[in-house]
Formats: C-alpha cells, sequence, structure tokens
C-alpha cells in the first residue's frame, strides 16, 4: 500500500469497474429469487437541467449507505433511478441559448424547438448524472428513466384518458397563479412568497345614488378595474343598511353590489373589501359564494386587455397602476396612502409577480384519490419518519385542492386531447383513437391541445411507470412497493401525497414502505445555501478541492450587481484563503451520515468533513500495520492451531457490539448513531488500543507460534470484517484496502461489492470486555500521571498497588505482559491495607489505588516553576477573554458565533486552570 491515502488515485477507476461487471443491478425478479427479499429505493428524478448541489450530495449519500447494506445482506437490490425532464426549467435553458443567437422559440416553431431541446439533452443533460457517480451512487445505471422517455409518456397517457374517462380529468376555467414572463401557470411549489415593501392605498367607492361612500384599501390598484362587488361582514353595525346597495366602481361606468360575507374581518382596514374574483384567490371563492361575474382586466402577459376602460388598455400593469392612482387622486376618490410590508408571490424561475389569472386549464379531482392515500398513513401502511411529518401530511390531504395540471409550455408530455372547430373536446390516446372513439371523419379538422402536463404529473408516476406499468411486469409484482423514499418535507405536498395517491389508483398498493424526511443543508451558521448569499458549496469542490481564484469566479458568475458581487468576493476571500482542500468522496459521505439526525437541518461545517478525511488517513495507515505485520506471516487462513489473547477476544468481542449498534441504528434511519458507533470502534477501540495491544504478542520471543497466529488472524479478519461494515458509507477507500487484505484472510474475490455484511454472533464475552476496560483504565492511569509530572514515557517506572481485591489480583495476572508493555513498568507490588507508602502520584482504577512513588522522578522545584509560570500565562488569557465578554460595547455587536467563540475559549482557560492547579497541588503534597 502506498504510504498515504490519496483518494483521487482510485475513486473513479473503481466506480468503473463496479459499473462495467454489473454490480448495482438486483438480483432478478420475486420469481428467479423468492429467497432474496426485494430491498428498493426510488430516487427523486433530479432535474435534467441540474447539477449536484449539496442536497442532493447528502440523500444520495444515505439512499446509497442503505442500498450498500441491503445488497450486503443479501437482499434483492434496486436503487432506480433517472431524471425528470423539468418542463419550464428546460424550456428556458434552450430559449436562453435562442436568446443569444437573437431568435426566440417562435421563430422555429414547436416542432423544431422540442427537437431542440432534445439535441440540448442529448449533449448537456447528463451532468448531474456523471456528478452522482463521482459521490459513489450505487443506481443501476442500466435502468435510469428519463420522465419522457416513451414507455413512461405511454404510462402518463394512459392515466390521463382512465382519469378522463372516469370523470376524475376534467376542463374548466379557474384561478390559477400565472408567470406573465413564461405565459403559464405555475405550481405554488415553483412561486416565492417574500416580504417587500409597498404601498396600502386607500380608495372612496360612493353609493349608486351619492348618498355615501365606502372606503376600501388595496395594495394592487390595477386590479380594481375588474372589481365586481364589496364585502362587508353580515354581523357589521356600520354597513348593516348598506348591504344589497350598489355602489359606483371609479374610473368606470358600471355599478357593483354590496354583499355581505364571513370571509371579511371587521378588525381589519375600514372593513370594507373590495372584490376581484379574476384577480385573487379567496375573492375567487367568495364571488362562486355569490354568484358574482368574473372580469380578467389582464392580458397573459400581464397588460391590461379589453375589459379595462379605453384608456387603460395595452398599459403594462405596473404603468396601469401609476395611472390609475393619479386618475383617482384627481377625481378626488383617492383618500390616502400608507407604506404597507407585504408578501409579494414572484416567480422562482423569472423573478416576475406572479399574478392570479382566469384561465382555461385542465384539472385532477382529487377527492376520491385522496382517501385512501389518507388511510394509507393512518393505518401505518405507509410510515413516515420522524412520526411527526404525519401532521403535515395530513393538513394537506383533509384540506385538498383540485389540482392544476396543465401548463403553457411546449416542453413536456402534450395534453392527449384534441378540438374541434366547435371547441368540443375529445380525449384519447391518438388522434385515430379519437376519431374512431367519436365517429368522427376526415372531413372533421381536429388540432391537438397547444397545452403539456404539469412536471408533477409524470412525478407522480415514477414509482409505477418505472417498472413497466401498464404492463404486468415482474419487475411491477417484485419492486413495488419501495422500501424507503428519502425526499425532503418540502415536497411532501407536491410529489410524495401524489404519488401515493396514483400509486393506489393504478396498482392498488402503496408506492413506498416508510418515507424518511431529511433536513436541509445550511451553511456553518444556519443560513440557507443560496447563490445571491455567495454561500453555496459544490459537493464536487469538496471532493476535489478547488482553488481560491476559481471558488471566486464561480461564487460571483452571472451576478448582475457589482455591489454584491464584490460583497461576496469579499466573504469568500475571508472564509477561504487558499480556497477548498480536496477531502475525497469518502470524507464527504461519512460527513453527510454523521450529520444525518432525524431530519434537523444541518449546518454544514467544513471542520467536521476535515476531521473525517483524518479519520481515512487513520484507517489507512491502521491497515497499512496489520498488512505489514501479516503479509508474509502465517495467518492461520491456511489453518495451523489459532490461540487468542485477551486482546484478540476483546476486539472481537467489541466489534460485535459496534455492528449490532449499527445494524440498530441504520434500521432506525439514525445515520449519525451508526456513524458514530463505527468511528469510535475504528478510532479508539481498534486502531488507538487493540493495534497497541497485538505488539506485545509479535514482538515478544517468548509467544508461541500458535499466540502469533492468533493475534495476526485477529487483526486480518478484524480488520476485513471492517472494511465491510464501513462499506456501505465509505465505499472507496474500504475497496481499495479490502482488495489487500482479503488474500490475508483466505478470500478469493475481486471485489468487497460482492461480499456480504458481517454477520452478528448470538453473544458477546462481556467479561472479557470488563477485562480489558480494566487494562485500559490502569494504562491510562499511569500514562496521565507521567503526563502531569513531565516523566518521559520512556522512563520505566516501579508501581505500588493499594486496595487490589481478588478480581483485580486475577485481572493483573492475565494482564502483567500486556502492562509492562504499554505502560513501562519494570516492577508492580502490592501494598497492605494500612501501609500509607512512599510519596506517590496517585490514580484510581475502581477502588484499587495504583501508586508511583516519586522520590528521584521529578524535581519538585523545577515541576512547580514549570506550572506557575504555565498558570501565570493563562491567567492573563483568561482575564483577556473574560473582559472581552463583559464589554457591552462588544457584546452587543459581535455576531453570535464569535460571541460563542469566546466563551468557548474561556471555558477552555478554565478548564487548563483547574488542571494546573491540581497538578500544583499533587507536586506540593510529594
Amino acid at each position: 500500500m502506498d504510504k498515504t491515502f490519496n483518494p483521487h488515485a482510485i475513486e473513479q477507476a473503481l466506480y468503473k469497474a463496479w459499473e462495467d461487471k454489473g454490480y448495482f443491478k438486483p438480483l432478478g425478479t420475486k420469481e428467479s429469487h423468492p429467497n432474496n427479499d426485494p430491498y428498493c429505493i426510488l430516487l427523486p428524478p433530479p432535474n435534467v437541467t441540474g447539477s449536484l448541489h449539496m442536497g442532493h450530495a447528502f440523500q444520495h449519500t444515505i439512499m446509497d449507505a442503505l442500498i450498500r447494506y441491503r445488497r450486503m445482506k443479501g437482499d434483492n437490490t434496486l436503487w432506480q433511478c433517472g431524471t425528470d425532464h423539468a418542463g419550464i426549467a428546460t424550456q428556458m435553458v434552450v430559449e436562453r441559448q435562442l436568446n443569444a443567437d437573437g431568435k426566440n422559440r417562435h421563430d422555429l416553431g414547436r416542432e423544431a424547438f422540442v427537437d431542440k431541446i432534445w439535441e440540448w439533452k442529448e449533449q448537456s443533460g447528463g451532468t448531474i448524472t456523471s456528478q452522482m457517480r463521482r459521490m459513489g451512487t450505487s443506481t443501476d445505471w442500466s435502468r435510469e428513466a428519463f420522465t419522457m422517455d416513451p414507455n413512461l409518456s405511454e404510462a402518463v397517457q394512459e392515466v390521463f384518458v382512465q382519469l378522463h374517462e372516469e370523470g376524475l380529468i376534467y376542463r374548466g376555467k379557474r384561478l390559477v397563479n400565472w408567470d406573465p414572463v413564461l405565459h403559464t401557470a405555475v405550481s405554488d411549489l415553483e412561486v416565492l412568497n417574500e416580504e417587500e415593501n409597498g404601498h396600502m392605498w386607500h380608495m372612496r367607492y360612493p353609493l349608486e345614488d351619492g348618498s355615501d361612500a365606502l372606503v376600501v384599501a388595496t395594495t394592487r390598484p390595477e386590479t380594481m378595474l375588474g372589481d365586481t362587488a364589496v364585502a362587508v361582514h353580515p354581523e357589521d353595525e356600520r354597513y348593516k343598511q348598506f348591504i344589497g346597495k350598489k355602489i359606483k366602481l371609479p374610473l368606470t361606468d358600471r355599478l357593483i353590489p354590496i354583499v355581505a360575507d364571513d370571509y371579511v374581518d371587521m378588525e381589519f382596514g375600514t372593513g370594507c373589501v373590495k372584490i376581484t374574483p379574476a384577480h385573487d384567490f379567496n375573492d375567487y371563492e367568495l364571488g362562486k359564494r355569490h354568484d358574482l361575474p368574473m372580469i380578467n382586466v389582464f392580458t397573459h402577459d400581464a397588460k391590461m386587455n379589453h375589459e379595462a376602460p379605453e384608456a387603460y388598455r395595452g398599459l403594462d400593469r405596473f404603468d396601469a397602476r401609476a395611472k390609475i392612482v393619479e386618475d383617482l387622486e384627481a377625481q378626488g376618490s383617492l383618500v390616502k396612502v400608507d407604506e404597507h410590508k407585504l408578501k409579494v408571490p414572484r416567480g422562482d424561475r423569472t423573478g416576475a409577480v406572479i399574478e392570479p389569472y382566469l384561465t382555461n386549464q385542465w384539472y385532477v379531482a382529487v377527492e376520491s384519490l385522496a382517501k385512501p392515500a389518507i388511510e394509507a398513513v393512518e393505518s401505518g401502511e405507509i410510515r413516515f419518519v420522524p412520526e411527526n411529518w404525519n401532521k403535515t401530511y395530513y393538513q394537506w390531504m383533509y384540506n385538498i385542492q383540485d389540482w392544476c395540471i396543465s401548463r403553457q409550455l411546449w416542453w413536456g408530455h402534450r395534453i392527449p386531447a384534441w378540438f374541434d372547430e366547435q371547441e368540443n373536446v375529445y380525449v384519447g390516446r391518438n388522434e385515430a383513437e379519437v376519431r374512431e372513439k367519436h365517429g368522427l371523419g376526415d372531413d372533421v379538422v381536429l388540432r391537438q391541445d397547444e397545452d403539456v402536463l404539469d412536471t408533477w404529473f409524470s412525478s407522480a408516476l415514477w414509482p409505477f411507470a418505472t417498472m413497466g406499468w401498464p404492463e404486468n411486469t415482474p419487475e411491477l409484482e417484485t419492486f413495488v412497493p419501495s422500501s424507503v423514499l428519502v425526499t425532503g418535507f418540502d415536497i411532501i405536498f407536491f410529489w410524495v401525497a401524489r404519488m401515493i395517491m396514483m400509486t393506489k389508483k393504478f396498482t392498488g398498493k402503496i408506492p413506498f414502505k416508510d418515507i424518511y424526511i431529511t433536513g436541509l443543508i445550511r451553511d456553518e451558521q444556519g443560513n440557507k445555501m443560496s447563490k445571491s448569499k455567495g454561500n453555496v458549496l459544490d459537493p464536487i469542490d469538496l471532493i476535489d478541492g478547488i482553488d481560491l481564484e476559481s471558488l471566486v469566479a464561480k461564487r460571483t458568475s452571472g451576478m448582475m450587481q457589482p455591489k454584491a458581487a464584490a460583497k461576496i468576493e469579499k466573504r469568500t476571500r475571508e472564509q477561504f484563503k487558499d480556497g477548498i482542500a480536496s477531502y475525497g468522496t469518502d470524507a464527504l459521505r461519512f460527513t453527510f451520515a454523521a450529520m444525518a439526525s432525524t431530519s434537523r437541518d444541518i449546518n454544514f461545517d467544513l471542520g467536521r468533513v476535515e476531521g473525517y478525511r483524518n479519520f481515512c488517513n487513520k484507517l489507512w495507515n491502521a491497515s497499512r500495520f496489520v498488512l505489514m505485520n501479516t503479509e508474509e506471516f502465517d495467518t492461520g487462513k491456511d489453518g495451523g492451531e489459532l490461540e487468542l489473547s485477551l486482546a484478540d477476544k476483546w476486539i472481537w468481542a467489541r466489534f460485535q457490539q459496534t455492528l449490532q449498534a449499527f445494524e440498530t441504528a441504520l434500521e432506525d434511519y439514525r445515520f449519525d448513531l451508526a456513524a458514530q458507533a463505527v468511528y469510535e470502534f475504528t478510532w479508539n477501540q481498534f486502531c488507538d488500543w487493540y493495534l497497541e495491544l497485538s505488539k506485545p504478542v509479535l514482538n515478544n520471543d517468548a509467544s508461541t507460534d500458535a499466540q502469533k497466529r492468533g493475534t495476526r488472524h485477529t487483526l486480518v479478519n478484524v480488520l476485513e470484517s471492517l472494511l465491510r461494515l464501513l462499506h456501505p458509507i465509505m465505499p472507496f477507500i474500504t475497496e481499495e484496502i479490502w482488495q489487500r487484505v482479503a488474500p490475508m484472510a483466505g478470500i478469493n474475490s475481486d471485489s468487497i461489492m460482492t461480499q456480504g455484511f458481517p454477520a452478528a454472533e448470538a453473544a458477546v464475552d462481556e467479561q472479557v470486555v470488563s477485562d480489558i476496560e480494566w487494562l485500559k483504565t490502569f494504562i491510562v492511569g499511569i500514562r496521565n500521571i507521567r503526563g502531569e509530572m513531565d516523566i518521559s514515557p520512556n522512563k520505566p517506572l516501579s508501581v505500588l498497588l493499594k486496595n487490589a481485591d481478588d478480581e483485580d489480583k486475577r485481572r493483573l495476572d492475565m494482564t502483567r505482559e500486556f502492562l509492562s508493555k504499554m505502560a513501562k513498568l519494570e516492577d508492580i507490588q502490592h501494598l497492605a491495607a494500612d501501609d500509607k507508602g512512599p510519596a506517590s502520584a496517585t490514580a484510581l482504577v475502581g477502588e484499587m489505588e495504583v501508586m508511583i512513588p516519586m522520590a528521584g522522578l521529578i524535581d519538585k522545584e523545577a515541576e512547580l516553576a514549570r506550572i506557575n509560570k504555565a498558570l501565570e500565562k493563562i491567567n492573563k488569557d483568561f482575564a483577556r477573554t473574560d473582559g472581552k465578554l463583559k464589554n457591552e460595547n462588544f457584546v452587543s455587536k459581535a455576531p453570535a458565533a464569535v460571541i460563542d467563540k469566546e466563551k468557548a475559549k474561556l471555558a477552555d482557560y478554565q478548564l487548563q486552570i483547574d488542571k494546573l492547579m491540581e497538578q500544583k497541588q499533587t507536586i506540593e503534597s510529594l
């Protein structure tokens, strides 16, 4: 093995070998492998336009750890992968390319534009899948799906037709979120509602007879031209006499009614609310209750249309707003204008203000689909992890609204509906089927609906469409339901719930048994990672490393505001003076696992990644030690007597405890506890203790061949088992080391990927564990005294034992050789209970006192002088930090993270002072 671990020298070559050899594929079907339990995970399909971000890398690590673990356990394991066609995102990418050439999609026409997108997809759509390979994701690439593939498109079409035939898909004119730049309806998920500074305009609406007027307030004066009523609360004494009367709508020649509705809040504003059913979701519902007309005053690009008075037609909505306010003021109808903070809905792709817009769209009637989906969770058939996410699911499902599934785009699954010249609509799998089904001859002109389906519609079919539905395939029988869905809380409504509804409807099965909800990956201070904040980390940069200049360029590219770019550049240069170091994939994966606890958000700390890179190095160096002591020696792989030392038995017992803890944690989706268990065993037990405990056997000429063979056998086989235990989280380093270690363990195989997971033994020898813990406490006590008294670790010591009971004496007899070598002891003697013995430094091992006589070992005066000097320095540091924290000016201005850091320093200084004072008292007592 190389002296140092270099992940870049091994990772991509190992991955290619795994993929080429088909190690990621399932064993087969339920029929071909009836004795292997199926285990399946569905990869949430990332956008084909996307690149791997920290959230992907985190969730993919979780999924891959589960898949590799179950594969090694012998399950028939499938990780179904693929990408989403991402209607809006993909269309925008290609449109921008056309715009750069001075063209738009209309210049090409629909068919040529869609061809252009397919061309882009073939050339550039594989970025994220190549990045997934860098993360070590062991998905079955031979089954990689794309939501626009012919077989998946057939499934989409079939679902649409069947739901329409059952009356569960219909076309209607309703209010939707409208993006005036993209000219399409968008889902709630694609709308960002952020607080902005705005205004509240108060306007006077006169009664029909001019006897009085009502004052209404709005943040969107331009919509008043579409008002069809003013609403008041039926119990509001101020306005009861006006209910049923009419008022004049300013700037128009229309009269609109005053209606009473419980929706109105008497305490808010004037208690009068202008009602614009075609441009506000709440007003829309109120309008339906009162059978109000719905007047749409906007065009599809948010300009005023023919329904508006002539003076405003053709104006952009914000230009119209300014003119309307000006005209209201001129006629005396503007009462006042207040500064006002409000939530402004903006499209996540375009940044344009989203307009509630009345238009014809296709809808799914979801009430009947929702009931079995709710029951599946209520009955426990589907389990949320953590369970508290049930409430979020129920809250939405109990109040579910019909689902708008049409989008005014060119890229996507075109809706299988045709119109004749009279606008009659016909639904079918193709035009020929429509003509045959409805008896339409060739003389009847038909045109297909221009709209495409919402991307979430095809994504909702992912669990069964990827398995071959509508055909009754072996994969459908074997891998539906899948075992667990790993996803974020933000798409429980938009994807998870809809998959449950659709899968129950079309297969009669649940789509998955468990839903593991992960937290978000945030930056070190807990802020959401975003391009605008300049705090985004790229997982590939953490794997490969990136220099400072490249990182700055990456974080500021495409930023339109020079001030914002300069601010991000400054922060980046301060935070990453030398760029980002190369950590390798295994260190990054272990970091994600170690931080994955019950859907809590993760404040990502590069210090943790560095720590786990050190962990990789620790494992590498330990493996080199094992190989140096076993490769040219007898390890018992070909037989021969094995005599195991107490330490050999102990490390096997501790491994079994670790194995049990790891598996229990993984079954509970506590990846943090699994990582913690294997880290503690590897670093503290195997590397720090067992390797040292093996030396007294291997380096002792008095050891028999059977004893040496037993220890070498243990070294090799514990390491080999440990590598298999670690493999699900750290696949690359474990494979590289395992290929060297396996022959020493008598294993003839070319990959750890083909090996089983370590098997748990029935019982752990607790006595052996207890005996070695006693030994470790003894050794640590001696080492602590050496450190505190500044005694050389190489100086042999004599030890006196006091209050040793029979159990202590038994253990002493068993471990004397270990103590002699590891604690560097030349003599161990017992003192009588009433014998105080000479002046000594003392450590406790249970009730037994371990005493080291100090005579001749230290210069008392010199040691006290050393401690006093150290105390003087640390007391100054303590006083300086304490003063800073008591300075109100500092505390009021410093960020919380800086204050916390100073508090931690103060606590550390206090610990050092306490320890030095304890040492001083000990030496003074000698």
